[in-house]
C-alpha cells in the first residue's frame, strides 16, 4: 500500500480519466460499489487463489463479543479482491433499474494480502468494463475493441491480447488423460508455463498424474499451432477486422479465477514483465446471487502496470504560478479569478529569497510558466509570463 506524490497522482488520474472517457463514448455507464463485501460472497469458491488473500474485517460490538464467546467466525466482511464479485452482487440487487443489456464501468481500489514485490501490491487500482445480459459474441467484441481503443488513447499502442476458451482448455486437459475432476489442479500447473517453461510444466504434471501424462503434456505443448484458430473463437477474429492483428490465440491461457466459463483473455505488452489486464466470460456467477442465470463477460485493465508504460505527465501552458511581491495579496486573488475563468490552473506563491529554487521545485511539479505580481498590477493582461526552466 503506497503513497503517491502529486505528479504520480496526476499521471494516474489522467490515465484513468482518459480510459473512462473512451469507455463512456462506447455506451458504457459508470457505477460504484463499496470496498467491503460479505465475507461469504468473497469466499464462495469462485475467486481462485485470490480467496486466500482476502483481508478479513472483524465483527463489531456485541456481534464480536458473542462470536468470541461462542467460538464462531470473528469476521463477517472482507475487502474486495477484484471488481467482478461486487458487480455481480450489485447487478442482483439493482437489475430491475438497469437496461436489459447492462454495460458497466467500474474503477477503484482492490485489496489482496500479497507478498509485496514489483508489480504486486496489497492495494491497487483496477479499471473494469463488463457486459451483463448479452450471451452473443458481440459482447466479447465490444470489450476487446473498447480495451484496445482505451489503451491507444493513453498511448499504449503495441499491446497484444491473448485469447482462449475455458472449454477448449478443459478439452485439451482431458485429452491428456486427466479426469474432469482433476482439471482445475492441472490448470494451476499449466498456468506456470511462462515461469517454468514446457519442461517444467510437463514434469509437474507427471509428478502429480503420472509419467504417461507427462509425455502427453510434453507432446501437446511442443506441437501447439497458435495460427490455427479454433471454430469457437474464429468469430472474434472475424468480428474485430483490422483490430484482430492485436489478438493471439493461446491454448495454454488459463486465467486464475474459478468463475470463468467461456472465452478468456489476457493483455500483454513488451514493456511489462506481467500481464496488464485480462478477463473473460463468467455466465454462471450472476445467477448465484440473482436466482436466475444472466450471461456476463468482463475485462479489467491494471492501472499499476499500465502507468509504468506511459510517459510522465508534462507541464502544460495552462499551469501557471503567480509570484506575489509585498502587499500584492488582494490584487493576486482577483488576477487568479480572471486567469481561472480563462481556463488556466493558477497557483499563488509569496516571493521567497531564493526564487530560483522555488521555480525549480514548481517546474518539477508540473507548472510551466510564472509571472510576478506587484501591488500595482491591475489586470491579467499586464502580467509578463516567463517559462519555468
Amino acid at each position: 500500500m503506497r503513497d503517491f506524490l502529486p505528479q504520480d497522482k496526476l499521471k494516474r488520474e489522467r490515465l484513468i480519466a482518459t480510459v473512462v472517457e473512451s469507455y463512456i463514448a462506447r455506451g458504457f455507464q459508470q457505477i460504484e460499489t463499496p470496498v467491503l463485501e460479505d465475507l461469504g460472497r468473497l469466499t464462495s469458491g469462485q475467486g481462485g487463489d485470490n480467496e486466500k488473500l482476502v483481508f478479513k474485517v472483524q465483527k463489531r460490538g456485541e456481534e464480536f463479543t458473542q462470536a468470541l464467546e461462542q467460538g464462531e467466525e470473528l469476521a463477517d466482511l472482507g475487502l474486495r479482491f477484484d471488481l467482478t464479485v461486487p458487480l455481480t452482487r450489485f447487478y442482483a440487487s439493482n437489475h430491475s433499474k438497469l437496461p436489459r443489456v447492462f454495460k458497466a464501468i467500474q474503477t477503484g481500489p482492490v485489496f489482496r494480502a500479497e507478498r509485496p514485490q514489483k508489480g504486486r501490491y496489497r492495494q491497487f487500482i483496477q479499471c473494469d468494463i463488463d457486459i451483463i445480459g448479452d450471451d452473443s459474441i458481440l459482447a466479447e467484441l465490444e470489450l476487446l475493441s473498447a480495451s484496445l481503443a482505451a489503451l491507444e488513447a493513453i498511448g499504449v499502442t503495441d499491446a497484444t491480447i491473448r485469447v482462449n476458451h475455458r472449454e477448449l482448455l478443459r478439452s485439451n486437459i482431458e485429452a491428456l488423460g486427466i479426469s474432469a475432476s482433476d482439471s482445475q489442479a492441472a490448470m494451476i500447473i499449466i498456468d506456470k508455463l511462462d515461469k517454468i517453461g514446457i519442461e517444467g510444466v510437463a514434469k509437474e504434471l507427471g509428478e502429480k498424474f503420472g509419467e504417461a501424462i507427462q509425455n502427453s503434456a510434453q507432446a501437446w505443448l511442443t506441437s501447439i499451432d497458435v495460427k490455427n484458430i479454433p471454430a469457437v473463437l474464429q468469430p472474434i477474429w472475424d468480428g474485430l477486422g483490422v483490430k484482430a492483428k492485436s489478438l493471439r490465440f493461446d491454448p495454454t491461457l488459463v486465467r486464475g479465477m474459478g468463475y470463468y466459463t467461456g472465452t478468456i483473455f489476457e493483455i500483454e505488452h513488451p514493456g511489462s514483465g506481467s500481464s496488464i489486464g485480462g478477463g473473460g466470460r463468467y455466465d454462471g456467477m450472476v445467477g448465484k446471487w440473482l436466482g436466475t442465470d444472466a450471461p456476463a463477460v468482463g475485462i479489467s485493465l491494471g492501472v499499476e502496470r499500465i502507468v509504468d508504460l506511459i510517459p510522465d505527465s508534462k507541464a502544460t501552458s495552462e499551469s501557471v504560478v503567480l509570484i506575489l511581491e509585498e502587499n500584492a495579496q488582494a490584487v493576486a486573488m482577483q488576477l487568479q479569478q480572471q486567469l481561472i475563468a480563462s481556463g488556466m490552473q493558477v497557483r499563488l506563491e509569496q516571493r521567497p529569497k531564493n526564487l530560483k529554487a522555488l521555480l525549480e521545485q514548481l517546474g518539477e511539479n508540473g507548472y510551466a510558466k510564472f509571472a510576478i505580481v506587484s501591488a500595482t498590477t491591475s489586470d491579467a493582461a499586464e502580467l509578463d509570463f516567463k517559462q519555468i526552466g
